[in-house]
């Protein structure tokens, strides 16, 4: 590169800046669409309405809620892979993001390339609840059943690839059980199958599965985070009996890749400032929901590539296809 072309190239990176700069002292001048690649009131839908609640507040534009559902978490996702990279138009995701590249043959966007991340807000710990009427009463009864029935118990989840779905079959990787796979169109009817004793088991997100418990239709025998929870101190998790055992999903946010710098860093001050908020962490306590302490840029894309490790191998162990 000789002289000239390289200071053609340093004055145009610093116009660049400048203009960035520039414009993130407007930003953001009018609202911003978050789009959720799921149906209107589940549990990413609610936190994510309660979430932009106080984000409005703490941005100072409304933060407007769009669910784009179609392909499982696709259509919304490729639709902010191609969105405008100004700041206006961001996503809301799970642990989908990470398993879709395993279970479909080809997306219509790149996982880490096509997007910037801009923080992980929540984990969402899962709870394993039995049918009543399974002679189990505890996690050592509950392996032991399934390990002396190698294929012949079925668990119900909420799809393939849905976050029941992958941990049990890290269960079934990690405590070398086989129970079978049956997968519904949502929780709802996964549940109401179970509680019809036509299942044995479900691994469901806490806030739907905790309020079985309390109506006393199934039994819950363990959760899903590294520890306890603190919502349910006195259920075991599974990892006391399965060292190193943890599933549960997440919500995270992401900007489409080319969002400058200086607006992603309005955005994670901005969400610093709403997971700090009184008001959500209480929401998020009663939803079952851990709220990330310091949802960062740097420290949501290294989550990422952990989580694709992580069920990229549960997900060809367990031969899972969307397709």
């Amino acid at each position: 590169m000789d002289f000239k072309t390289a200071r053609r190239q340093t004055l145009l990176t610093a116009l660049l800046l400048a203009a960035g700069a520039a414009a993130s002292q407007d930003y953001p001048a009018r609202p911003i669409k978050l789009v959720i690649p799921y149906a209107a009131g589940g549990p990413t839908d609610t936190f994510g309405r309660a979430m932009a609640d106080v984000w409005s507040q703490k941005l100072g534009t409304p933060v407007v809620i769009e669910n784009r559902t179609g392909a499982g978490t696709l259509v919304g996702t490729e639709a902010v892979a191609k969105a405008a990279p100004d700041g206006y138009t961001l996503l809301l995701t799970t642990v989908a993001h990470a398993v879709n590249p395993y279970i479909h043959d080809k997306l219509g966007y790149r996982t880490e390339e096509d997007f910037a991340p801009v923080g992980l807000l929540a984990r969402a710990p899962l709870v394993l609840v039995v049918d009543k009427r399974l002679p189990v009463q505890s996690l050592p009864d509950f392996l032991a059943y399934l390990r002396a029935r190698p294929g012949q118990v079925s668990y119900a989840s909420a799809g393939v690839g849905s976050a029941p779905h992958l941990g049990a079959e890290l269960l079934n990787l990690m405590a070398g059980t086989r129970a079978q796979h049956v997968p519904y169109r949502g929780s709802a009817p996964a549940i109401q199958d179970l509680i019809g004793g036509h299942l044995a088991f479900m691994l469901d997100s806490a806030p739907t599965g905790l309020a079985q418990v309390k109506a006393g239709t199934v039994r819950l025998l363990a959760t899903t985070m590294a520890q306890r929870l603190p919502q349910t101190p006195d259920t075991p998790a599974i990892a006391e009996q399965v060292p190193g055992y943890e599933a549960y999903t997440w919500n995270a946010v992401f900007a489409p890749a080319g969002t400058p710098p200086a607006l992603i860093a309005r955005l994670q001050s901005s969400l610093q400032a709403t997971v700090d908020d009184a008001g959500l962490q209480k929401k998020a306590y009663d939803m079952g929901l851990v709220l990330e302490k310091q949802p960062r840029p740097q420290a949501l894309a290294a989550f990422l590539k952990q989580e694709l490790d992580k069920w990229g191998k549960v997900a060809r162990a367990a031969h899972m296809s969307a397709n």
